[in-house]
């Protein structure tokens, strides 16, 4: 069952608005309805987010050091990705969305209202205020989930490990999770823009620059111009502090930002191997 707009169709090419996203949103609601009405393109958009952005980090780490401008910044360079450890986590990944997220969604088509798309896009103040307060408040529960999977050995063991199995993270295997920690990642990503009232285009947005920043976390690299390094304070962890995760499971449990981790003492500063030149 395809979600309908609420203002007809063939009135969106007319209509004026003071709004700079209100041309863009009306090329999506007139030329590409069943797409996004589909509960199916969320997926879509995540999915191929995560190979879009992780493709080239792949690139680089089978490169390695014949590639010395980049390989200088890989943070653990004595642990460098296989194909087949890359082929193993992207496997999963696409093993948990087509054989647990495509059901789930489709089974959801037949028990959740999908509610109209709008007629007038977002402000640019609304898509950046209230997918920045998405972000937080991801970033505040994944914490808590995360601590708490780290605290116990049985919920580590059984949920969270799949993710650990490499000590260095490489870029695909920011997706290597198990189905509950899918599960639980997946229902706040949802949850989250729908309580917080966003709207789609900022929900899309919004799941777009997560999945960067979450294989950005992954990269292996502490490379200059990423957004730890663009982002003042040191706001964001970015991969320095989700590599020194793997290196040292009790530290850096937030998946975005730094704040929880400076209030409750858990936040360990990355001390990088040097690359040996040859």
């Amino acid at each position: 069952m395809l979600n309908i707009s609420e203002l007809p169709l063939h009135d969106l090419p007319s209509r004026a608005s003071g709004r700079l996203l209100q041309p863009f949103w009306d090329y999506l609601l007139f030329h590409h309805m069943p797409l996004i009405s589909s509960p199916f393109f969320i997926v879509i958009l995540a999915f191929s987010s995560y190979l879009f952005f992780s493709l080239p980090f792949a690139v680089l780490d089978l490169l390695g050091d014949r590639v010395p401008l980049l390989y200088q910044y890989k943070i653990q360079p004595e642990r460098q990705p296989t194909t087949r450890m890359m082929a193993k986590s992207f496997l999963t990944a696409l093993y948990n969305h087509l054989f647990f997220v495509l059901p789930a969604v489709s089974i959801g088509m037949f028990i959740l209202p999908i509610p109209a798309l709008p007629q007038d896009a977002p402000t640019l103040y609304e898509l950046f205020v209230d997918g920045l307060a998405a972000l937080l408040l991801f970033d505040t529960q994944y914490y808590i989930w995360h601590y708490i999977h780290h605290k116990q050995p049985q919920l580590y063991r059984w949920i969270h490990a799949v993710h650990h199995e490499y000590m260095a993270p490489f870029s695909w295997s920011t997706e290597q999770l198990s189905i509950p920690e899918l599960m639980a990642v997946g229902f706040w990503s949802n949850l989250d823009p729908i309580l917080l009232k966003c709207h789609p285009l900022t929900t899309w947005c919004l799941t777009i620059f997560s999945i960067w920043m979450s294989v950005e976390d992954h990269i292996g690299y502490d490379l200059p111009w990423t957004l730890n390094h663009v982002v003042p304070f040191g706001l964001l962890g970015g991969a320095p502090a989700h590599d020194m995760h793997h290196q040292k499971p009790s530290s850096n449990f937030a998946p975005f930002f730094s704040h929880w981790d400076r209030i409750f003492g858990t936040a360990v500063t990355l001390k990088k191997k040097k690359t040996v030149r040859k």
